[in-house]
């Protein structure tokens, strides 16, 4: 099957090909319906493996939150093949490591391992994803570890305060917590795990992004090989995140010594040509010991125990945020501190600021993004957020290209008149 090759120049199929800055991509889709991209990293000693499932809380019954993370979680106690313990010995024996998690609108499964193990990795996985078997114990166990784990967040003020501002901002389908709720945990029975795996789980909403010295023709014969007849073939779901930001304010009164503020209001999504200036904003306000956050918040008022800024982006949209914990007291002047400072970014940012987190962000890309898992997992996300593979190299381009004049105009463009505030603690706003 032919492998499109992503690049600058042209160049038949099936030749090498050098993309931007030197990075090497296949991109194709599969005749059994997978997407598959590699990262050609020749001279690495690991290979890195990214399968992700287009299917997320999003798509969980409303009635049933927490089913795909129970789906997710059980994938691996049993197949047809193997049992739980025979197939965490099987990858134990190749020395590969995995890791799975669920999210809003996708699973991830991620491997690494040896060059020479790749193909028995990727039999592994396809043996989770394609022949699961859901033994009903392995169900029953993981509904109860996800109580327990709700149970146990109610002890946890920062969870609580990240759950609260994500239904609130992102509504009630997209906003929902990933682990289910108390009230919809006790529903789920294995049976309804293995529909929904029956319904969601197929080879047309599979991508799978390697990094490594691979060969890419034969790791995609491989893969198709592995997914062919494993449900549709039809490409799904890759719509934008389906959800319309409101302003809007809750508070949960809980008996604390701190109170607990998260502020979140319309970002970028990642493909948007602004999004670079974002990330610095972010750096500046929020960029270790030299943010502005910390210095005027935390170090010059003494305001608050934890502050902070962040972003996330749900695929073709971004929301922003800031939080912090502060004394019941001081809750009024830290919530318009937080306010002030995002109103002064357009104000006096300086080129010593942007500077500062610029150089920050390319330093983590040139050291911790180049680790050959961190390449997959950013070569995994591009397909997710982007469609195609795009690299390191454009991004970094973009970074370099953020000016001052540029991260202020976007700094006073942000709509600090819709805002979405959650607060938890003693005192009432």
């Amino acid at each position: 099957m032919p492998l499109c090759l992503c690049g600058d120049s042209s160049s038949s199929l099936g030749a090498a090909q050098t993309g931007n800055g030197g990075e090497h991509f296949v991109h194709t889709f599969l005749p059994s319906g997978v997407e598959f991209a590699a990262d050609r990293l020749p001279h690495r000693k690991t290979v890195a493996l990214c399968f992700r499932m287009l299917v997320g809380v999003a798509d969980d019954p409303p009635e049933l939150t927490g089913l795909g993370a129970i789906v997710e979680q059980t994938l691996s106690k049993g197949t047809q093949k193997y049992d739980g313990r025979a197939l965490a010995d099987a990858f134990d024996r190749l020395g590969a490591q995995w890791s799975s998690l669920s999210g809003r609108q996708s699973m991830l499964v991620r491997a690494l391992c040896l060059p020479e193990f790749v193909t028995e990795t990727i039999e592994l996985v396809a043996e989770m994803f394609v022949r699961p078997t859901f033994p009903d114990d392995a169900c029953r166990v993981a509904v109860e570890l996800a109580q327990q784990e709700l149970r146990q967040m109610e002890d946890e003020p920062a969870e609580i305060l990240r759950r609260m501002i994500q239904r609130l901002a992102l509504g009630p389908v997209l906003g929902r917590y990933v682990g289910g709720e108390l009230e919809s945990l006790p529903r789920l029975t294995p049976e309804l795990v293995r529909e929904h795996w029956r319904r969601f789980y197929h080879a047309g909403r599979l991508q799978v992004a390697v990094g490594g010295p691979v060969d890419a023709d034969a790791l995609a014969k491989q893969l198709d090989r592995c997914f062919t007849g494993f449900g549709t073939t039809e490409p799904l779901g890759r719509a934008a995140a389906d959800f319309a930001f409101q302003p809007a304010r809750e508070h949960q009164h809980k008996e604390l010594e701190q109170q607990y503020i998260g502020i979140t209001l319309p970002g970028l999504p990642r493909d948007h040509a602004d999004f670079a200036a974002e990330q610095v904003l972010l750096g500046v306000l929020s960029g270790g010991m030299s943010g502005r956050l910390f210095t005027e918040v935390r170090e010059k008022q003494g305001l608050v125990y934890w502050v902070g800024a962040w972003h996330e982006q749900p695929r073709g949209r971004g929301i922003l945020h800031l939080g912090a914990s502060t004394t019941p007291q001081r809750y009024e002047q830290t919530y318009e501190t937080l306010l002030r400072e995002l109103r002064r970014l357009g104000d006096d940012l300086t080129a010593v600021e942007v500077e500062r987190a610029r150089n920050s962000m390319i330093a983590q890309s040139e050291t911790e993004d180049d680790l050959t898992r961190a390449r997959a997992a950013g070569l995994s996300d591009d397909l997710f957020h982007f469609g195609r593979p795009i690299g390191r190299t454009p991004k970094l381009a973009a970074l370099r290209a953020v000016t001052v004049e540029h991260a202020a105009a976007y700094a006073r463009r942000l709509p600090l008149d819709q805002l979405c505030v959650a607060t938890l603690g003693p005192r009432e706003p």
